[in-house]
This record gives C-alpha cells, sequence and structure tokens, in this order.
C-alpha cells in the first residue's frame, strides 16, 4: 500500500482554501502538511478541509503569523509538538501513520533581512533553531526510527538550489552558514534528501518564486526552501517526488508550491 504526503507553505490557509481544494482534487495526497497558516486553532477552516476528505487533522496555529497543520485521510496517532529556541511560536507538530511511520512538519524562522547574528537577532533564531533540530535529532537517535521530517525550513543549501548561486550567495537562506547548519542536520539524523533522491543534486529544483520580482515564475527565478527527508528504515520505501510547480501560476498562489512524497 503506498502512502502519499505533500507539504506546502500556503502563506495563509484561509487565502488559499480554493487552491488547495484544487490541489486536493488534481493530487489528493492522503496526508497534507502545510506551513504558515496565519491563523488562531479556533478560526482554522476545520470543517471546509474535512470536506475535501482530511477528517484527521493536527493544528498549531497563531494568528497572522507561522503556525503549521498536519491533515490526513489515515488515522493520526502520537500527536505531539515541541517549542523550539524557548519560543512558542507554532513552528512544529509531529504524528505517527500507520502505526510505526514518525511525520515531523516543520516551519524554520525565516531569518530577516540580514545574515549577520549580531545585527539581526532573527538570524541568530535561524541558526539557532536548526542547531537545536540537529541536537534533537542526534541526542533522539531518531536515524533508527522510520521518520519523515518535511516543511519549509527556509534554507536553499546547493548551488542547484537557486536560479543564481554567485549572484545569491550573501542572500538570507543561501549563505554559506546556513548550508553548513542543513548539512549538519541532515548528518545528525542520517537523512536521505527524497527530492535529490530522485532529481540529481546537479540539476535545478526550485519549490519558491518570490513575490517581489512579478516575473519571478516566468523566468523561473526560484529557490529550493521545501524540504523532504526520510531516515534510513525508509530508504527502501522510496517512490517518487513530485513537485507540482502550477499551483505558482494559479490566481492568487502562495509563493510556494506543494512536494508531493510517495512511500510505497
Amino acid at each position: 500500500m503506498t502512502l502519499t504526503i505533500a507539504t506546502w507553505n500556503v502563506n495563509s490557509v484561509r487565502q488559499r482554501l480554493d487552491n488547495i481544494a484544487r490541489f486536493v482534487e488534481a493530487q489528493a495526497p492522503d496526508v497534507l502538511c502545510l506551513q504558515e497558516i496565519k491563523v488562531r486553532d479556533e478560526d482554522f477552516p476545520a470543517e471546509a478541509l474535512r470536506g475535501l476528505g482530511y477528517e484527521h487533522q493536527l493544528v498549531r496555529g497563531e494568528k497572522g503569523y507561522n503556525g503549521v497543520a498536519i491533515l490526513s485521510r489515515r488515522p493520526l496517532a502520537g500527536q505531539n509538538a515541541r517549542s523550539w529556541c524557548d519560543k512558542d511560536d507554532r513552528r512544529h507538530a509531529s504524528v505517527r501513520l500507520d502505526g510505526e511511520i514518525e511525520l515531523h512538519n516543520f516551519y524554520v524562522p525565516s531569518g530577516g533581512p540580514k545574515p549577520d547574528r549580531d545585527a539581526n537577532p532573527k538570524f541568530d533564531h535561524k541558526l539557532s533553531f536548526l542547531t537545536e533540530m540537529a541536537d534533537w535529532a542526534r541526542e533522539e537517535a531518531i536515524a533508527d526510527r522510520p521518520l519523515v521530517l518535511l516543511g519549509d525550513l527556509n534554507v536553499a543549501p546547493l548551488e542547484t538550489d537557486v536560479w543564481n548561486h554567485k549572484r545569491l550567495l550573501r542572500n538570507v537562506g543561501h549563505t554559506p552558514v546556513e548550508s553548513e547548519h542543513m548539512a549538519r542536520l541532515l548528518e545528525a539524523g542520517s537523512f536521505i534528501d527524497a527530492e535529490r533522491h530522485f532529481v540529481p543534486p546537479e540539476e535545478p529544483l526550485f519549490t519558491w518564486w518570490g513575490y517581489r520580482f512579478a516575473e519571478s515564475f516566468q523566468r523561473d527565478y526560484g529557490w529550493r526552501l521545501d524540504h523532504v527527508w526520510v531516515t534510513p528504515p525508509l530508504a527502501g520505501a522510496l517512490r517518487s517526488i513530485t513537485v507540482f510547480r502550477e499551483a505558482r501560476s494559479w490566481p492568487q498562489p502562495s509563493d510556494h508550491v506543494p512536494v508531493i512524497l510517495t512511500l510505497g
């Protein structure tokens, strides 16, 4: 039996409800992980999403900012969440699927405009967040468990994860120090980068096209900020990865597109 899991930073779940419905109609993932839902738990459109088939839900919302949700057609067990860097800013939720697969949905801080830990507290927060994630992966020995880690990790670590490596090397999201933190996190969990498992690292791969430049998507000025990783026990179950680029061309799109993992 296959299991399909999608991740999508929707940049406001209520504003993107029509697009979520359109995506579900096209792809119908078993599990849909959302980031940046920007809504309090009590205002989350739970009934509308149940109407799309997602009866089982774990929501950690925040008004106007952040927030993550895990929506599933299958029962969820072991529902949990953790606050990172001593901030309850709703950036993580986890569940257990099919009795054994752990699923962790993350929204890593973007890091602000300047890649300087001393001058920019938001950048310091981002690096501290990634460090704490690596410590967690190592201390809990997650490499030995069947686990999927996904979400908007807000780092494009490889040269081919951005449209112009040399031009963007000093931009937050693609700096060497952020890429080093991502590498340490990957190593701490012995993770397999599922996207790059199917798309060679020599090939460009993007999941985000910014709003600031109106033709960013048309000209493919993209970044890979959305990631799907699995631990070694799931390596043999990897079947496919789909980056659903067409969602970026829909009316009122998120700047991110869904990424779909198929296990089987």
